[in-house]
């Protein structure tokens, strides 16, 4: 697959996908995209000290390592799973950008998430740990996983990837949450909307990054 880094609006960058034509984030912005939709709108609505998160695609890194970042700001014990089919090799995430509005040793966390051996836990510190499972998570049955209480739903977009977004890996993940567990996403396509409802969601539109009018939160009731 050939992969491109492409700089976006807020200056980060993100990565294009030219088989299927398709950016990782956001052109408008991957950190500020990445910082509305997963991190405001889904992290910073769980309060428990104590947090299971699931993302459905670990991509670059992006959304974990704002997650580190965050949890440790507020005193946050966060147990990071994260499902990817194809992990990016060292020399494309190791040139993206995204430790130039941090602090040196926060930057250096990026690397840390992305050293971490895949399909096994490792304790980034005494916050933050993470379990990088690599496969398809349409073959995957999540049984090795704790009851989730947040979930970054952050595949390809459905025109892309449409098999991700299915009711039987929605009804798979809504199975596997805790009550009030919360998940979002970029997407806000009515179809998506109907089939989270579909399966027992409470979903709601919210309003969207830049460049993006909407977006999707759903809650299990």
């Amino acid at each position: 697959m050939k992969i491109e880094i492409r700089e976006t609006m807020d200056g980060s960058q993100t990565l294009y996908l030219e088989e299927i034509d398709e950016h990782y984030h956001s052109t408008f912005g991957a950190i500020q995209e990445s910082q509305h939709v997963f991190i405001r709108e889904g992290l910073e609505r769980c309060f428990a000290k104590e947090i299971s998160l699931l993302e459905i695609g670990f991509g670059t890194g992006l959304n974990c390592y704002l997650t580190l970042l965050n949890c440790l700001k507020r005193d946050q014990n966060v147990s990071y799973y994260s499902v990817e089919k194809n992990p990016l090799p060292e020399e494309l995430w190791d040139q993206l950008n995204y430790g130039l509005p941090f602090q040196d040793s926060d930057a250096e966390l990026f690397k840390l998430l992305h050293k971490a051996p895949w399909n096994c836990v490792v304790a980034i510190n005494d916050q933050f740990s993470i379990y990088k499972i690599e496969g398809d998570v349409l073959q995957y049955d999540f049984i090795d996983l704790p009851m989730i209480d947040l979930v970054y739903f952050d595949a390809f977009s459905p025109d892309k990837q449409p098999e991700l977004w299915e009711k039987h890996l929605f009804e798979k993940i809504f199975s596997k949450m805790n009550e009030n567990g919360i998940l979002v996403t970029y997407c806000a396509k009515g179809q998506v909307r109907r089939l989270l409802q579909a399966v027992g969601f409470c979903v709601e539109r919210v309003p969207g990054p830049p460049g993006k009018r909407e977006m999707l939160r759903a809650v299990k009731k």
